[in-house]
């Protein structure tokens, strides 16, 4: 059995409402580009984070797709505003059944 994916995001513990906040996010994953072969030429299959989903209360505030030329440990930046106090959720979906999840909530005044 493999071990769970390592995660980390950075969400600012409070906010404004209607301020702009940063979001970070990133997962660490053993990944493969499907183009490198073995000692013996066969291909080493694909094994690549493919989405990356961000939740806010629940509404999606943000997703991107991912393609082999991405990094191993995707590191994610983006804003959204600060309407409400809750939860944001992550989610990173890939090759082979890959999936992480990662929460953090937010005190909005």
């Amino acid at each position: 059995m493999t071990e769970p994916a390592r995660t980390i995001v950075n969400v600012p513990a409070q906010a404004k409402r209607g301020e702009v906040i940063e979001i970070r996010a990133v997962v660490q994953h053993a990944m493969e580009s499907g183009y490198r072969r073995t000692e013996l030429g066969e291909l080493i299959p694909r094994d690549i984070v493919r989405i990356f989903r961000c939740t806010y209360n629940n509404v999606e505030v943000f997703r991107a797709e991912f393609h082999p030329a991405m990094a191993a440990n995707p590191l994610v930046s983006f804003t959204t505003r600060a309407t409400e106090s809750g939860t944001l959720v992550f989610e990173w979906r890939g090759d082979h059944g890959f999936s992480a999840q990662a929460s953090a909530s937010i005190r909005v005044s």
